[in-house]
């Protein structure tokens, strides 16, 4: 009988823990290493919006596509995730920008159905401005961020493994190989390293001298208290990206990375949230909570990290902005490349190597 394979993940956000997750149900010995509460630092701070939308290439909406079906799987094997269909309402592209959006992604399967101003109504009444022409994507949703995170992680455990709070302050090596990780606790043995700190994975990567060319873009997002059900969906409109969250908060950004806070992010805060009351109709009994501004570990091309470093056995990478659509996709993928050794073809544009061509 061949004895299970230790892995180290690194990180604790929604990338980390389905990683963590797919590797424990596969039979794995996992280790998650986070020096933060679970979500880690950019998840908790997510719009949440799960979809294969505009502005990407094929391979790539081939690649969210597939993890939009994953997430349907992952809530069948794990009951109780906080996941929502609800659908998508856009109109924040320009109509000829929206027009070719539309016929492109039909082509490739997206389910995008063109709505005037009465279709609309009736998706969202609660909008106090309609646009005359809107694309309304009806199997897009949102994983509450946070929430999934620790369910992932919370049944990760049940099932064996084990999460530590500690800082890894470098990759460990022996014979020409990742080894381990060194942390504010000592050293911890493993056959393989998982990276998936979002921003803090350059850092750690740099210590087995592996270079992640990686922006860390910060995003505002302001949240109201809990209020009365006011959307039904995503709304992506010309002024600003708004959702409800399952407790019942109205979040907004001014797209859905959120917006650039500027030198005040106070200020930035009470603008966008004098937008997001002006735009829906009982909006003026909504009270501002709280902001939060996340940075997001966007690799410089914009598309994913996610594969081993050539040339240096033992460690997989896995950095990514989209972390809420594509975590269950890039879990299940990671999980069979660590320990079977195969890669799926969805992943072929995105290791690391890339970047030194």
């Amino acid at each position: 009988m061949s004895t299970a394979r230790e892995v180290i993940v690194i990180g604790a956000g929604i990338i980390g823990a389905s990683i963590a997750w797919h590797l424990t149900r596969a039979g794995a010995r996992v280790t998650v290493i986070a020096d933060s509460e679970a979500g880690g630092v950019a998840t908790p701070n997510s719009f949440g919006w799960i979809n294969a939308s505009w502005g990407n290439p094929e391979p790539y909406f081939r690649l969210r596509s597939r993890a939009m079906a994953e997430w349907t799987r992952l809530a069948r094997d794990l009951p109780g995730l906080p996941l929502s269909w609800c659908g998508g309402l856009c109109w924040d592209l320009s109509a000829a920008d929206m027009e070719t959006y539309a016929t492109q992604h039909s082509s490739w399967g997206y389910g995008i159905e063109r709505v005037d101003r009465a279709q609309a109504a009736r998706i969202e009444p609660n909008l106090a401005e309609l646009p005359d022409f809107a694309l309304h994507v009806a199997e897009e949703g949102v994983a509450e961020p946070v929430a999934s995170t620790k369910a992932l992680l919370a049944d990760a455990e049940r099932h064996g493994a084990r999460i530590t709070s500690s800082t890894v302050t470098a990759l460990a090596q022996a014979d020409g190989r990742v080894s381990g990780v060194d942390t504010s606790h000592g050293l911890i043995a493993a056959d393989e390293v998982v990276i998936a700190a979002g921003v803090g994975s350059p850092d750690i990567a740099a210590t087995a001298g592996i270079t992640l060319p990686i922006e860390t873009l910060p995003g505002l997002i302001v949240h109201s208290r809990p209020c009365k059900k006011l959307l039904n969906g995503l709304v992506l409109a010309e002024r600003l990206h708004m959702r409800q969250t399952a407790e019942g908060r109205v979040i907004a950004g001014s797209d859905f990375g959120g917006a650039d806070p500027g030198m005040d992010a106070e200020a930035t805060a009470r603008e966008l949230f004098a937008v997001l009351k002006a735009g829906l109709r009982g909006g003026e009994a909504l009270e501002l909570d709280f902001h939060t501004t996340g940075y997001r570990p966007t690799p410089v091309d914009g598309f994913p990290i996610i594969g081993r470093a050539e040339g240096l056995d033992g460690v997989y990478i896995a950095v990514m902005h989209s972390g809420i659509t594509l975590a269950p996709a890039v879990g299940l993928f990671a999980a069979q490349e660590i320990l079977a050794g195969e890669r799926d073809p969805l992943l072929a544009p995105y290791g690391l190597e890339r970047f030194a061509q």
